[in-house]
C-alpha cells in the first residue's frame, strides 16, 4: 500500500503567503519550505540577518539547525532573535549518549539564543547500533525525555538515512516527528521511501522531508559545484521544481531546501504556485528516475 498523498484540502494558503499544513498530531502548522540553517553557515552577520528576514517576509515559520552544521547556529541564533515567538525552531543532536545529547543541547539553547527548542531531534540515525545506543541505557533517548519533562523541548522527533534504522526508530518510541529523504530518484529509481512514509503516516507523525531538490551523490573526486552541498542538487530551476512538487505530493509537511540561497529563492517561486503533480509528470519523473544511477539515498544500493 502506497501511502496517501497530501490533497487541496489538507494544505491551507494564506493570501500573500506560503501554504502552510499540520505537523502529524502536533497541531502545529508549518510552512510547506523550510529554512535550513546551512544557509546562513559561514555567512556574515548581516547576510544571515537578511535572509531569515527574507524568509520570514516570504511566509516561512519553519527553522531548522544542528551543530554540524559548522558555525550556522552562531549565525542563525541572532538572526533568529527578533522572531522568535513567530517561528517553529528545530534543532538536532547527533550525540548517541545521554551526557552528551545533554551537553550539546544546552551548548544549542546557548548558540541559538533561545530557552527552548519546539523539536529537538536525534540526527542522521543510520545504523542500527546507533538505535540500540540511542534506546539504550545512558543513552540519548533519556536526555530528551529529560530536556521535554524540563520545558527545554517541547516535541521529540529523529532524521534517518537508512530505512532499517527509520522504521526501528519508530517502533521503539513514540515520535512526534520524522524527517526524512523523500526524494524522486531515490523513490522512484530504488524504491527508497515509500516504506518510511507509509508507516510514519500510520503513526500519526509529523513528516518531514530532506533532499526534495537533489539529483544525485557526487562521483570520487569530482569538484563540487554547491559548496554547500555535499550532493548534487538538481541542475535546473525546472527540475528543482518537479522534485519539490513530488515531494509535497506526498504525506509531507515541509521540506528543507538545500544550503544555497538560490535553491531558497527557488523554493520560495516554486511553492507560492503550488500544485501535486499531475499523472504525466510523475510518469516523466519514474523514466528520469531511471538515468539517475547513483542516488543520493539508498547509500547501499
Amino acid at each position: 500500500m502506497q501511502p496517501k498523498p497530501y490533497g487541496p484540502q489538507q494544505g491551507r494558503k494564506e493570501a500573500g503567503k506560503l501554504e502552510r499544513r499540520i505537523l502529524g498530531g502536533t497541531g502545529e502548522k508549518l510552512s510547506v519550505l523550510g529554512f535550513g540553517g546551512i544557509l546562513v553557515m559561514e555567512e556574515e552577520p548581516s547576510r544571515a540577518a537578511d535572509l531569515v528576514a527574507e524568509a520570514v517576509d516570504r511566509g516561512i515559520n519553519y527553522f531548522d539547525v544542528a551543530p554540524s552544521y559548522g558555525n550556522a547556529e552562531e549565525r542563525l541564533g541572532p538572526a533568529l532573535a527578533p522572531y522568535r515567538g513567530r517561528v517553529f525552531l528545530a534543532c538536532k543532536t547527533g550525540q548517541r549518549t545521554r551526557v552528551g545529547a545533554e551537553a550539546e543541547l544546552r551548548q544549542s539553547l546557548r548558540n541559538m539564543r533561545t530557552d527552548h527548542f519546539d523539536l529537538y531531534q536525534h540526527h542522521a540515525v543510520t545504523a542500527m547500533a546507533e538505535v540500540e545506543q540511542i534506546m539504550g541505557p545512558g543513552g540519548a533517548m533519556e536526555a530528551f525525555a529529560a530536556a521535554r519533562a524540563e520545558g527545554l523541548v517541547r516535541l521529540l522527533g529523529f532524521s534517518a538515512h537508512s530505512e532499517e534504522a527509520a522504521l526501528a526508530m519508530m517502533e521503539r518510541f513514540s515520535f512526534d516527528t520524522l524527517l526524512f529523504p523523500v526524494n524522486w530518484a531515490a523513490w522512484y529509481g530504488w524504491n527508497f521511501g515509500p516504506r518510511v512514509i507509509e508507516e510514519a503516516q500510520a503513526k500519526g507523525l509529523g513528516i518531514l522531508a530532506l533532499k526534495a531538490m537533489a539529483r544525485r551523490r557526487l562521483g570520487e573526486g569530482e569538484v563540487k559545484q554547491w559548496p554547500k552541498a555535499w550532493y548534487a542538487p538538481a541542475e535546473t530551476y525546472e527540475e528543482a521544481a518537479l522534485g519539490l512538487r513530488f515531494t509535497l505530493s506526498r504525506p509531507v509537511t515541509a521540506a528543507i531546501v538545500p544550503g544555497h540561497a538560490e535553491f531558497l529563492h527557488w523554493g520560495c517561486r516554486i511553492v507560492e504556485g503550488l500544485t501535486p503533480l499531475t499523472p504525466s509528470k510523475e510518469q516523466e519523473l519514474r523514466v528520469r528516475a531511471k538515468e539517475v544511477t547513483q542516488p543520493v539515498f539508498p547509500e547501499n544500493h
